[in-house]
């Protein structure tokens, strides 16, 4: 019997548990807490915290690939099928999910603001500022090869799929601490941006009131996807598997006649995706992976490319507010960055703080929605230069 009992143990995984499980038991379960109690970013980063709990409990196994042994007749012959989460995996491996993500997001996002004014796309431009100074950062001083720097710069366009799909590409090694640095400080927006946005800005430029944006037609925001498809795709073919979906999307959206296929994309769908996604991607944490010192550099340079970013985006901001004589106010800048519609969210926040009954949430939703454009194609730049 005390045989048994012993067996037992030696079998179960307290017996395998180490301290790395342990601390990233720990971590998952703070990002659970910051999910439920917090609502930060709760639909992607419930999932992934629970994937790195899953993928963390010793001898779970369900990450493990599909082992394979040499049969009598000399061909493969399997012997164990692998783990569930190994090969919801595979979506992300393949890049497959990502894109799809963008298809949901697409339906579900309106170009309007953009359309309306155009120049709004030049600060989500100016919001890849943190992206391409934290890539040389990291591979000019600090050892990191030039596509793990890819990888680790792209943090700061806080886009979580653009993300993923660019760390699949390059450095797949990486994927559980960006994924989670990623949507991380997606999470963490209200709570970063704002300081940054108060210091770089006077309460003057806080307090511009702007003029109501021009009414945007139906055939022009029919036309907007085709257009940046097409334009988009000629120059960085890369990245047409994020601008392609994300546009069709829009047009789903947009055109009217496929209501059905719109709702599909904006939710199960994108629901259905999001799960499988968010779960592969957290069990991509494990304690081998994420306890060392590159990780740790990963999380501190991502929130460094996030905040430049939010700072390139103001400073544009500001420059355009000279420029136009005083009426942009440069707090819709910081929406440049790709968390739709957070940060547009946050602009109008610190807006009416300066000055109650300011609304300028429309205005921060141009350079808000093209920092979702603008981060997709710094990852086709990326891939154009190292995905070979």
């Amino acid at each position: 019997m005390l045989q048994a009992l012993i067996d037992l143990w030696n079998q179960s995984g307290f017996a395998s548990i180490s301290w790395g499980h342990i601390v990233m038991i720990l971590v998952s379960l703070i990002l659970i807490y910051l999910a439920v109690a917090k609502k930060y970013e709760p639909l992607l980063l419930l999932p992934i915290s629970f994937g790195m709990l899953l993928a963390n409990l010793p001898l779970a196994g369900l990450m493990q690939p599909p082992t394979y042994e040499i049969g009598k007749d000399g061909l493969p012959v399997l012997k164990s099928v692998g783990g569930l989460l190994y090969y919801l995996y595979q979506g992300d491996f393949l890049g497959i999910f990502p894109p799809l993500i963008f298809l949901g997001v697409g339906a579900m996002t309106d170009f309007g603001p953009l359309i309306a004014n155009p120049l709004s796309i030049l600060m989500g431009a100016a919001a890849q500022l943190g992206v391409f100074i934290t890539f040389n950062v990291a591979s000019i001083f600090l050892g990191y090869t030039m596509k793990e720097a890819a990888a680790i710069g792209i943090i700061g366009g806080a886009d979580g799929p653009t993300a993923i799909y660019l760390t699949t590409r390059l450095a797949p090694h990486l994927l559980g601490p960006i994924a989670v640095a990623a949507y991380s400080y997606m999470a963490l927006v209200p709570i970063i941006q704002p300081p940054i946005m108060r210091l770089l800005t006077t309460k003057e430029e806080r307090e511009i009131v702007m003029e109501q944006l021009r009414p945007v037609s139906k055939t022009e925001k029919i036309i907007f996807p085709i257009v940046v498809t097409i334009l988009v795709s000629l120059i960085l073919p890369p990245a047409a598997p994020l601008i392609g979906m994300l546009m069709m999307g829009n047009l789903f959206r947009e055109s009217g006649v496929v209501e059905r296929l719109s709702k599909t994309a904006q939710n199960e769908l994108n629901n259905i995706i999001v799960i499988f996604l968010g779960t592969s991607v957290g069990a991509t944490a494990s304690a081998e992976r994420f306890l060392n010192p590159k990780t740790l550099g990963i999380i501190a340079l991502g929130l460094v490319a996030f905040a430049v970013s939010t700072a390139g985006g103001v400073i544009l901001g500001k420059i355009m507010n000279w420029i136009s004589g005083g009426k942009i106010n440069p707090l819709i800048g910081s929406a440049g960055v790709s968390a739709v519609p957070m940060a547009a969210r946050v602009s109008q926040v610190e807006a009416q703080k300066a000055r109650p009954g300011n609304f300028v949430l429309m205005h921060a939703m141009g350079p808000n929605v093209a920092g979702v454009i603008g981060t997709a194609v710094a990852a086709g730049v990326f891939l154009s230069i190292f995905g070979h």
